[in-house]
């Protein structure tokens, strides 16, 4: 069988990067070889022509959620009068929460990685990603407030609307999930729940 051309071999990598991406965030860090090469359309012999090993290709993975999630944050910051509100509702938009394979890294994520062992590269690629979206919000805050209360805020905003949207998703299909949301929403955004 013919080797595969160097274009064909990159066209092939990031598709393998686009699937692991989205499997890893749907079924968690657990997804096998087999399924992310199948989803790809290819072999699982040609894994290892891409990737040193699985939790190589989980870094990766990782790291490909995270750089969609900040190019997403990015566009939707450019032009925006008010850059922290902007940011807030596009994350509570229905669109955005519907499934975590398309989701929030930071949610769909977070509980997998925390229980990888410490020496795992996806802990540092999910630390990276996390620390770029933070940065985003914490720049998009009150500009009179000094560096280190920003990113606090910044923090509290990130925790409360990752942690609502893993509740939501865990809600799901409940009337519970959308009063979660709509919670975290109004709360974040200083609007009445009423």
């Amino acid at each position: 069988m013919p080797r595969a051309s160097k274009a064909q071999t990159e066209l092939n990598h990031a598709e393998i990067k686009r699937v692991s991406s989205q499997l890893i965030r749907e079924h968690g860090l657990g997804v096998s070889v087999a399924d992310v090469m199948g989803a790809a359309g290819l072999t699982h012999g040609g894994f290892y022509k891409h990737f040193e090993s699985k939790d190589d290709m989980a870094a990766v993975a990782c790291t490909s959620a995270f750089l969609e999630a900040v190019e997403a944050w990015k566009k939707r910051a450019d032009g925006a009068s008010d850059v922290r509100s902007a940011l807030i509702k596009a994350y509570f938009k229905p669109s955005n929460r519907a499934s975590a394979g398309h989701g929030c890294p930071m949610a769909a994520l977070a509980m997998d990685v925390s229980r990888c062992e410490q020496t795992k590269p996806v802990r540092e690629a999910y630390r990276e990603g996390l620390e770029q979206l933070i940065n985003i919000l914490s720049n998009a805050q009150l500009s009179d407030e000094e560096p280190p209360a920003r990113r606090e805020r910044a923090l509290v905003d990130i925790s409360t609307m990752v942690g609502s949207l893993v509740l939501a998703w865990a809600t799901s299909g409940k009337g519970i999930s959308n009063e979660i949301i709509a919670a975290a929403r109004c709360k974040l955004l200083g609007e009445s729940s009423a």
